[in-house]
């Protein structure tokens, strides 16, 4: 069973570690994951992405966390945090596996890194992207309240990714029925 610092009805978030290196190269590896953010990347690249995001927790306190549902362990992806590259902002970002893709889990562990950022963290604003062709995406961060503000070039696919923002502010004054809320600890 894993330790999750964080928890929502059905997602529990760890963070990564050395020891995740065959769950960090099914999710990355994967062309159905990662193909229209660059990938799929070699065992190799992905040892890289693993080491970055364990640097980033360890330095900043947050990372594409692993997700796991709740009622087995079993890992689902990750959704979580990355500095923006040109921007002050923090980026939320989701990946998962895609057998578990359509059921609901990018949404609800989405909806409790959005929590988390505005309360535990006190960020003032977050952005996102996603890949033209992913308009599943889009939808997803539409609905938990971000707003579509440009395109920007991505440099690993060449393409203008639509760009989102999401203000404290936004988020305090949204009330939509759903949004749910993560609790903290293990």
């Amino acid at each position: 069973m894993h330790a999750y610092f964080m928890r929502s009805e059905r997602v529990g978030f760890g963070t990564w570690s050395p020891a995740d290196l065959e769950f960090a190269i099914a999710l990355w590896g994967d062309a159905r994951v990662t193909g229209l953010i660059g990938g799929p990347f070699t065992k190799q690249q992905v040892r890289e992405r693993l080491e970055l995001e364990i640097s980033t927790q360890e330095s900043a306190g947050f990372q594409y966390w692993p997700i796991f549902r709740l009622r087995d362990d079993v890992h689902l992806g990750c959704c979580g945090l990355r500095r923006s590259p040109g921007d002050d902002a923090l980026e939320i970002g989701f990946h998962l596996l895609f057998e578990h893709w359509g059921q609901g889990y990018a949404s609800e562990a989405a909806r409790a890194v959005v929590d988390h950022a505005f309360g535990a963290l006190g960020v003032e604003e977050l952005v996102a992207g996603h890949h033209p062709k992913n308009r599943v995406s889009g939808r997803l961060l539409e609905r938990l309240g971000f707003r579509h503000v440009s395109e920007k070039l991505y440099a690993p696919t060449g393409l203008l990714h639509p760009s989102y923002r999401l203000t404290r502010e936004q988020f305090a004054l949204d009330k939509r029925p759903g949004l749910g809320r993560a609790s903290i600890g293990t």
